[in-house]
């Protein structure tokens, strides 16, 4: 199943230098609070906002989700790790 990967948002977001109040801007939020609850998982993207964030971080949709119970991938040397190995 895919899921929304919060912690990619966020890191586009800070990556780009971009504040809570503009993205909650952005999604027409009256203040940085509702777009802070977006990205800490405690309300849910609807698809026109994530189009929108998606646009604004000039990425493809696809780059915003994960698929859930799949292990991340850490190539180390000829062994491929999952992530419970590296930590």
């Amino acid at each position: 199943m895919k899921k929304v990967n919060l912690k990619k948002i966020k890191e586009l977001r800070k990556k780009a230098g971009l504040s809570l109040e503009y993205m909650g801007k952005l999604l027409g939020y009256e203040s940085p609070n509702g777009y802070y609850y977006l990205e800490i998982g405690r309300g849910k993207f609807t698809a026109e906002a994530l189009a929108k964030v998606a646009d604004e971080f000039k990425v493809p949709i696809e780059e915003l989700f994960f698929v859930e119970g799949v292990a991340e991938m850490v190539t180390q040397g000829n062994k491929s790790l999952t992530t419970r190995d590296v930590i």
